[in-house]
């Protein structure tokens, strides 16, 4: 059983908004690992590395402190992002073991060609699984191959690898294929968008705010 990524950590003494943009200028971003009743581990982490790990969904994470022999095996439970630059800001990490099993969101992955003149929508892009904390899915892979217009996927009808427990609703709509819009129809409908909303009568805006009046001068 080896991660998917070895992260070499440093504690982090100092918190609060001032100490976490110092560690952010210095190239390493703020992290806390909890779980299994221990304290949660205040930590930073290279900031090239944790990008690299998390480009892979539900990542294996060894974490390590060469300094004092820490180590741990855990995956990214949260990751907060800078809302513009949409770098990585802060991580949570939750601490697990070979064996227990977690829930986590694994993304949908489509493949193969519905029916001619038909349109694939993803209506979920994750769905909730509950699986082996150490040897968790990267994607669930849904077949489209043939799939005619009306055709509907749900949550309980993509294949799970055995040992994999679905969490979410059987009845979770995640993929609806519908049939695709003729040059007609399309035409139609941006003509009718661009069509300004018609503006109301004076006449009519005079009721109104004449019977408004009337009823303030009964109050």
């Amino acid at each position: 059983m080896a991660a998917d990524f070895v992260l070499n950590v440093k504690p982090r003494e100092e918190h609060g908004k001032g100490a976490s943009r110092r560690a952010r200028r210095a190239g390493r971003v703020p992290a806390v690992m909890y779980g299994h009743g221990i304290d949660p581990v205040h930590m930073t982490v290279d900031g090239h590395d944790i990008m690299m790990a998390m480009k892979v969904p539900n990542a294996l994470l060894e974490i390590k402190n060469d300094e004092d022999g820490f180590k741990s095996l855990a995956v990214a439970r949260e990751v907060q992002r800078h809302p513009v630059r949409r770098e990585i800001v802060h991580v949570d990490l939750i601490k697990v073991k070979k064996g227990e099993k977690i829930e986590v969101d694994v993304p949908i992955t489509i493949e193969g060609e519905s029916a001619p003149e038909t349109i694939v929508a993803l209506e979920a892009t994750t769905i909730r699984v509950l699986a082996d904390a150490t040897d968790l899915p990267e994607e669930l892979v849904v077949s489209v191959e043939g799939r005619e217009a009306g055709d509907h996927i749900y949550a309980g009808d993509v294949k799970l690898a055995g040992g994999i427990e679905l969490v979410d609703d059987e009845e979770l709509m995640v993929v609806n294929v519908s049939q695709e819009m003729s040059a007609e129809e399309l035409e139609a409908e941006l003509e009718s968008d661009a069509q300004p909303d018609e503006p109301e009568e004076a006449g009519d805006d005079a009721e109104e705010a004449g019977g408004e009046a009337e009823e303030e001068s009964e109050d």
